[in-house]
């Protein structure tokens, strides 16, 4: 069997607790300094590409505005264009909701940044059924679970049948000519009648370089699995450790035969962090050291109400877990990933701390922050080549916990190890992203 070749990207921070906010070194969320610095240091490492996340409504936790959100982070796309002009290699990934957007509108939006990328755009699909999101829109939170992943599996289809519908042979000469037409008869009807879109007219904008944009899906749920198999060209996942990653793997790849697709055809790549030091022991500290900064006490408590369902500010967060059964009713967050099963949680929490004699900030802190890759440089790239070989990811997307220079050490101190391994490029061979994920 042939060497398998890592791939790599680049998460922007800022979402949930991942940032450590108080650092000194933590930077500007809205700067274009800040999106430029870490997707240049992602470039310079060679990575596949540069991935924002975004959220529709700030969340909200006992109807305030949730303290680890970022107030006022810029629209995705618009970043990921003027990142265009900045970079020359580096994929640019951006979150869209499938819900709260038009099909025609955003694939054309997304073949725009295809052309001032000359090919390097990607698009992750996200879905949102919660009202509380519903509540910035005409339409509101009116999906439920199921019909969300129907109306973003048609969503997709249609996006792809707009942007498949320029004729690539007509548009191609046209753009080396320097203009974009000469041949109506290269424009194609779209004529798309769906349970949620009815759709005809013509795409205003040509075929872009690569085609179609990349489509990253990310989910864990059977219907999240099912949609990327069917969909995604990229798998964006939870499932870090090696054995729940191996599960994952084959789980999904078998899927990809369901619709006549190879597993060569889907990139599983799960999100990780990592801590480095100059030894085993110091890599450690500075992990345990990142995961405090990551669980203040504010967040602790913030983290057992989301669970409980309650009120729980009259508690010492480095006193134990209260006595105090959960509320399982509506419970006091809104926007956030719903929990399936908080008695559950909640009891398994309660075991661990028992079991550990954990005070409540210990106990988020064990149950939530978790360095993916914690070492040395050189045992991080050999446990990440590991990872790959060993069919547990395709490789992983990165996501530090500073703002905007969290890579730079990674960059720095991990990727020449992966280059002398012979798991990863020492320069970028194509100019497009699917060129890089070695889509075809």
């Amino acid at each position: 069997m042939s060497r398998r070749r890592v791939h790599l990207a680049a998460h922007f921070p800022g979402v949930n607790n991942t940032t450590v906010w108080a650092d000194p070194r933590s930077g500007s969320q809205i700067d274009f300094a800040s999106f430029a610095h870490l997707a240049r240091t992602a470039e310079r490492g060679t990575f596949d590409f540069f991935f924002l996340a975004e959220g529709l409504r700030l969340r909200e936790l006992k109807g305030r505005i949730h303290d680890l959100d970022v107030a006022g982070r810029p629209e995705s796309l618009t970043v990921l264009s003027a990142l265009a002009a900045v970079t020359e290699r580096l994929g640019l990934a951006g979150t869209v909701n499938a819900t709260f957007n038009e099909p025609y509108e955003l694939a054309r939006r997304l073949a725009t940044l295809d052309h001032l990328s000359e090919g390097r755009a990607a698009w992750n699909v996200v879905t949102t059924s919660d009202a509380f999101t519903g509540e910035n829109f005409r339409r509101g939170g009116y999906l439920d679970r199921a019909d969300r992943y129907r109306r973003a599996a048609e969503f997709v289809r249609l996006a792809g049948e707009l942007w498949d519908s320029w004729a690539p042979d007509a548009v191609a000469a046209d753009r080396a000519a320097g203009r974009f037409l000469r041949d109506a008869g290269a424009v194609g009807e779209v004529r798309f009648h769906g349970e949620h879109f009815d759709v005809e007219g013509r795409s205003t904008v040509p075929r872009s370089p690569q085609g179609r944009p990349v489509i990253i899906q990310a989910g864990d749920s059977d219907e999240g699995r099912e949609f990327a198999a069917a969909h995604a060209d990229v798998i964006f996942t939870p499932h870090g450790s090696l054995e729940d990653g191996r599960r994952f793997y084959a789980d999904v790849k078998r899927r990809l035969s369901r619709y006549g697709r190879r597993p060569d055809q889907l990139k599983i790549m799960p999100g990780a962090t990592f801590a480095l030091g100059d030894t085993e022991e110091e890599a450690a500290a500075n992990a345990a050291a990142v995961r405090r900064a990551q669980v203040g006490p504010q967040t602790a408590i913030a983290f057992l109400e989301q669970v409980w369902g309650r009120d729980m500010s009259a508690y010492d967060p480095e006193g134990p877990l209260p006595d105090v059964e959960p509320d399982l009713s509506e419970g006091v967050s809104q926007g956030q990933v719903a929990i399936k099963d908080r008695a559950a949680v909640a009891a398994k929490w309660r075991a661990l701390a028992e079991e550990k004699h954990l005070s409540i900030r210990e106990l988020v802190i064990e149950v939530t922050g978790r360095q993916t890759f914690v070492g040395t440089p050189e045992s991080v790239a050999r446990r990440i080549d590991e990872h790959v070989q060993a069919e547990a990811a395709d490789g992983f997307i990165l996501v530090p916990h500073l703002t905007p220079g969290g890579l730079d050490d990674f960059v720095d101190r991990v990727v020449p190890i992966l280059r002398e391994r012979g798991a990863f490029r020492t320069h970028y061979t194509g100019s497009t992203l699917r060129e890089h994920l070695e889509l075809t």
